[in-house]
């Protein structure tokens, strides 16, 4: 038998709980880590909303009503009434969730009709659901290539796309940010690779830049490469009719992979896909670790994201709206003497360098009822720190001034403009 005195020995009590030596040990670890990570200035506090998502939100131990000007609710749809319904009737009739992975048990009948919808939006031949962007990401990179090929990423791409390439056995690249001639090069070092994929965000959600999709279409039909394109802050909102950034550059349905997210502008819930090509789908469904070991979609959220497409198909009003709001922020700002970084896109960062002053700048602008958050290193370069801001199309030209007005004003306050 196994001695009871030494386990007895190796834990104490912590409340009603027992604690290993193994456990305190780590939480010894897991303490001096998170002392560095408030010393440096980088620890992410949680302010708790006590309201629905919307441009108007309250926070816990307040009652005034403040403006938010950081959520990524592009469209406003998050609460939309429509929207809200949507859900409630889905649970009525298909109740809260599957309790299953797809190909168990866990494939509705709105699962498929909302694959098929973004498909079609996307003018596309197939899409897959996931639990998240982040899934979709970690998902595709190991499923599709293998060590005969090669992966060439921005280095600013997203943290899952990063995440997602280091789970695979491909060749991997990084080029310089944005810049054609180092992607070109890594082409031409690559060329012996059974197959080549480009993977870029289209839009960068740091500095709300736009990949120059134009060109590197261009050097992927000289050097016979793939095009892979992370769409989470476009789907819904970028183009005329919100089929992200291809539209919005007028270049027809040119990349070969879609990724995207459906926990932004189409409704704010969660979860995200892969759009492209029938064979793609249909070996991501055999292959992608997060699709066959997680959840299926909940059906409140399969019917929410329905609802939406349903809504910015039919009226792109909220589209221009938002456009319109980004335009007035953007020309006001600049105006005023501020730096705003990225250009066309509702992602506007107000750049101010230091990250003292952006931690200062953010606190006094909601003491001004003006919910907007800074970002510094290591999130962003250092000297590099800003207060990144997101327009909706649910701001109205009063709130979006209303902004600007604290912006402006906290701004003469700190000496970040005159």
């Amino acid at each position: 038998m196994i001695p009871l005195v030494p386990v007895r020995m190796a834990v104490r009590q912590v409340g009603l709980r027992y604690q290993s030596a193994a456990a305190m040990a780590m939480n010894g670890i897991l303490h001096d880590t998170l002392d560095a990570i408030r010393e440096a200035g980088t620890y992410k506090s949680e302010r708790i909303i006590t309201t629905k998502q919307a441009s108007k939100i309250q926070v816990a131990g307040s009652n005034r009503e403040i403006l938010n000007f950081c959520a990524n609710n592009y469209l406003g749809l998050s609460s939309h009434p429509e929207v809200v319904e949507a859900a409630r009737k889905s649970l009525d009739k298909y109740g809260a969730g599957l309790s299953s992975v797809r190909f168990i048990c866990g494939t509705q009948d709105i699962h498929k009709e909302l694959e098929e919808k973004i498909a079609r939006f996307h003018g596309r031949e197939a899409a897959i659901l996931y639990a998240s962007c982040f899934d979709a990401n970690a998902g595709i990179f190991e499923s599709l290539l293998t060590p005969e090929d090669a992966v060439i990423s921005d280095e600013l791409n997203h943290a899952s796309i990063i995440d997602g390439i280091r789970l695979c056995k491909a060749q991997r690249h990084r080029y310089k940010h944005m810049d054609m001639e180092d992607l070109e090069r890594l082409l031409a070092e690559t060329s012996r690779a059974r197959m080549r994929l480009i993977v870029t965000d289209s839009v960068f959600s740091m500095d709300g830049d736009i990949a120059p999709l134009t060109d590197i279409i261009g050097l992927a039909d000289k050097h016979n490469a793939l095009i892979f394109l992370d769409e989470c802050h476009a789907t819904g909102f970028m183009g005329a009719s919100g089929r992200g950034v291809e539209e919005h550059l007028g270049l027809g349905n040119r990349c070969d992979i879609i990724n995207s997210t459906l926990g932004k502008a189409l409704g704010g819930a969660s979860g995200g896909y892969t759009t492209g090509p029938q064979s793609l789908i249909d070996m991501l469904r055999q292959k992608s670790r997060p699709y066959l070991f997680s959840n299926s979609l909940p059906p409140p959220v399969v019917a929410t994201a329905l609802k939406v497409f349903d809504i910015i198909t039919a009226d792109n009003s909220l589209i221009a709206k938002l456009a319109a709001n980004t335009k007035r922020f953007r020309n006001k700002m600049t105006e005023a003497g501020f730096t705003l970084a990225g250009s066309d896109h509702p992602i506007s960062p107000v750049m101010l360098k230091e990250a003292s002053l952006a931690a200062r700048f953010a606190d006094e602008m909601l003491k001004r009822d003006i919910y907007v958050i800074g970002f510094s290193y290591p999130v962003v370069p250092q000297g590099k720190a800003r207060i990144r801001v997101q327009l909706s199309a649910q701001h109205t030209e009063e709130e979006v001034d209303q902004c600007i007005d604290a912006f402006t004003a906290v701004g003469r306050e700190l000496g970040v403009i005159s």
